[in-house]
């Protein structure tokens, strides 16, 4: 039984992370993907085969080339993101003198007006309005768009928050979106039966391997901080978890229950391993393995996400347009072969589409030292 155990945690646990040595990502290559995941993106995104493989193979140069371009930018720099039509990535500038040293590392420019530092310190001042209550609960969250630069509020339709908008526009460039917004919500849920994990009433899903355990969402720790495994045995204990704030969440295993670096499939695309953690800029395809709707894809649409919860808020979240439900929070979030993070909630569902936030894995590597599994 407890070989059993061990290999359906390594194969349907959803397993799996980058950066082999500490926090540094792994060299990143041309992705090696599934043929089954280049399917996945073709549905969701409706893409050809071709496109499906021509965008993996320009997204893994784009990301590689992110932190480049952003250091050539300096004090310029207002932010980057992936133009999947032209198969390039942008990088946003406020001084156009800036513009040869960042196109050297093979991104194109445009013009900005503020700098990424002004938008960040645009989006804190509204992080502290959530922190001091006075975020009104038909907003659902706000991010820095380097697209339209400016904070963009994602506001519910007819919503009465205009105190807080007048605030927010006070506070720097602020762009509202009222189009297909919801209020957000956790994914975790009650249990149903499946694999993943197990914590009191409620069920989840495992992340990304690292040595001794795994990471997972924080708002899944209840109870008595005990982890069982699909087949309800013990699995483990929460070592630390936040939420909210953050949301994250480490569980330390026992029980002979071992980690592989491996993504679960399935049987939607083939188990995909993982082999670094290099983050992937806005626009680029991302896809998410979870225990109730199991395999989807979509495009990353914001970093630096403020999402406010009915728990409270959580900050720094990425945005994307992958659909969720209720038992998917935890579970993994992929570009190519590059670990994105950990699905922490959103809104709709994957019958009628939606969005869902993830909380960035390489924090969470920070936050308590781990050291992850890559194939």
């Amino acid at each position: 039984m407890r070989q059993r155990a061990l290999t359906r945690l390594g194969l349907t646990a959803l397993l799996a992370v980058g950066a082999s040595v500490g926090l540094t990502p792994t060299t990143l290559a041309a992705p090696s993907v599934a043929p089954d995941m280049v399917a996945a993106m073709k549905q969701d995104l409706g893409l050809t085969d071709q496109q499906a493989r021509t965008r993996l193979a320009h997204e893994s140069v784009a990301t590689k080339a992110a932190p480049k371009a952003e250091e050539a930018a300096g004090e310029a720099f207002a932010g980057t993101w992936y133009d999947a039509d032209k198969g390039k990535l942008v990088v946003a500038l406020t001084d156009s003198s800036k513009a040869s040293a960042v196109r050297s590392t093979g991104a194109e420019t445009t013009a900005a007006t503020h700098t990424m530092a002004k938008l960040d310190s645009t989006r804190r001042q509204l992080d502290a309005l959530s922190k001091a209550g006075s975020v009104p609960s038909g907003v659902s969250a706000w991010r820095v768009d380097p697209r339209t630069n400016s904070v963009v509020v994602d506001v519910q339709e007819g919503a009465d928050v205009s105190a807080f908008l007048d605030k927010a526009r006070a506070a720097g460039p602020v762009t509202v979106n009222t189009k297909d917004v919801k209020a957000p919500q956790t994914f975790a849920a009650g249990t149903v039966g499946g694999d993943p994990y197990y914590v009191g009433p409620y069920r989840c899903s495992i992340g990304f391997s690292v040595a001794g355990g795994y990471v997972t969402a924080g708002h899944c720790a209840a109870g008595d901080g005990v982890a069982y495994g699909w087949d309800r045995s013990y699995q483990g204990n929460f070592a630390g978890s936040s939420f909210p704030g953050n949301d994250y969440a480490f569980v330390r295993t026992g029980g002979g229950w071992w980690n592989v670096p491996v993504v679960l499939g399935w049987g939607t695309v083939s188990d995909a391993l993982v082999r670094g953690s290099w983050e992937a800029p806005v626009g680029t395809s991302v896809c998410r393995s979870g225990s109730t709707t199991h395999w989807h894809c979509g495009v990353i649409q914001g970093r630096n996400e403020t999402v406010n919860y009915a728990q409270g808020a959580v900050y720094e979240m990425v945005g994307t347009s992958v659909c969720a439900e209720g038992g998917d929070s935890g579970g993994s979030f992929i570009t190519g072969d590059q670990a994105q993070g950990v699905t922490s909630g959103g809104y709709g569902n994957c019958s009628a589409g939606g969005r869902t936030w993830f909380q960035p894995v390489n924090e969470i590597l920070r936050v308590y030292g781990l050291s992850l599994l890559t194939a």
